[in-house]
């Protein structure tokens, strides 16, 4: 049975059984604290949202969001079906962002992407499903599944920061690859999730940074600009 986390207590609750499974996490929880909630709106517009500020910093993702959000009333899949290119470039989208985002409307108008029904499919179900709409690479799934659906077993394997996190934490030799992060999680499952949450708090405290999220892997950028 999927594990959601759509509230605080859900989280608290998701923790608890991860150092229940994995006590390494108490020390972890100890020295970054508890990781917040994090979540985002869900949807065409979460899942554009995430596209739109892929790759850019906090700041130039908020002005262009807001730019298209002005300009879009409301902005959902059939304005952007609608909308021509140059006008979404005038808000500040890269030529790739925009062909993400005209992929992934032209799915949701074909019937090929249901949004809301993921959030009753198992977590790999739900990503595969996104996956398959070009553009959608595995970060953007996974942050999506975690942050806008609360699937409380979502493992962000191409994230840079949760690799570094995760060698620190099992004290590695060499930053794991996405590859090697599967099998490195697999005993903190259906709680990966929360792992995910906590790794990047203690990322963030041991290099003092912002380390939630980080997309990794070259073909993620190059998909979706």
């Amino acid at each position: 049975m999927s594990f959601f986390i759509h509230t605080e207590a859900d989280l608290d609750h998701a923790i608890a059984q991860l150092i229940r499974i994995d006590p390494r996490f108490a020390t972890v929880l100890s020295r970054a604290g508890r990781p917040p909630l994090r979540r985002r709106p869900d949807g065409f517009a979460g899942l554009a949202s995430i596209v739109v500020s892929q790759q850019l910093s906090t700041a130039s993702a908020k002005a262009i969001w807001g730019r298209l959000t002005q300009a879009f009333d409301p902005f959902d899949h059939a304005a952007v079906l609608r909308a021509r290119s140059a006008r979404l470039a005038r808000a500040g989208l890269s030529a790739s962002k925009i062909r993400t985002l005209k992929a992934i409307a032209k799915a949701i108008d074909r019937g090929e992407l249901d949004l809301p029904a993921l959030a009753a499919k198992p977590a790999d179900e739900a990503h595969a499903a996104l996956t398959a709409v070009h553009g959608i690479g595995p970060w953007t799934a996974d942050i999506y599944l975690l942050f806008c659906l609360g699937h409380g077993d979502t493992w962000p394997a191409g994230d840079l920061a949760l690799q570094e996190a995760a060698r620190l934490l099992l004290e590695l030799d060499t930053r794991p690859t996405s590859k090697e992060m599967g099998p490195l999680a697999e005993a903190w499952r259906p709680w990966r999730g929360a792992a995910a949450c906590m790794l990047w708090s203690y990322y963030r405290t041991t290099k003092q940074r912002d380390g939630a999220p980080i997309p990794a892997t070259p073909t993620e950028r190059r998909t979706n600009g």
